[in-house]
């Protein structure tokens, strides 16, 4: 995370990327950032995430459904680097909300000034990937299974790195406005 300002101007923060695991909410809390007047962008559905071959790099447009065996041993879900300095330079004057989730995520920290990482229990993840309507990843039992493979290490991972923990389980508003308070603070 970057450090802006000098000892006598505030720190601003500019770019602040809202993660967590599937289903945990992220989306649901851009489109309540966006109701609310920030400049906040969802990785996942406005072309700053791809699923990418992990050996030779190809961009999957529309991937297979129900996936194939193996589909997430030979694809990943992944940030585009550029996109993201495209937003922070939007941003400078300003705060974004850049809301996903990405493996390579750690090529693209340095350009956030802050991490707010949203979390939740397996039951809560569960319930809300099985009744999705506009997405259906962790709907399939491959998915499902590394949703909560990856859920085990989420939060003490993102603690570790400094990041602003928030209770996805908490009404879409709350979380919303927690997000708002972490980066107003």
């Amino acid at each position: 995370m970057t450090t802006r300002g000098t000892l006598c101007e505030p720190l601003q923060v500019t770019l602040v990327w809202v993660t967590g695991n599937s289903g945990v909410g992220k989306s649901t809390v851009c489109g309540l950032l966006k109701d609310r007047g920030a400049l906040a962008v969802d990785a996942d559905w406005e072309g700053y995430s791809h699923w990418v071959g992990r050996t030779g790099g190809q961009v999957v447009t529309d991937p297979p459904y129900p996936v194939p065996a193996g589909w997430l041993d030979n694809f990943g879900w992944k940030i585009d680097r550029a996109a993201v300095e495209a937003l922070a330079a939007r941003a400078r004057d300003s705060t974004a909300f850049l809301c996903g989730s990405a493996e390579n995520e750690a090529e693209v920290r340095d350009l956030f000034d802050l991490v707010v990482c949203l979390v939740a229990d397996f039951k809560t993840l569960r319930g809300r990937l099985k009744a999705r309507t506009g997405n259906t990843f962790g709907q399939h039992p491959e998915e499902l299974a590394a949703v909560f493979e990856e859920n085990k290490g989420v939060e003490s991972t993102y603690r570790r790195l400094g990041a602003t923990i928030v209770d996805g389980r908490l009404p879409p508003a709350e979380v919303a406005a927690a997000v708002l308070a972490a980066a107003s603070s």
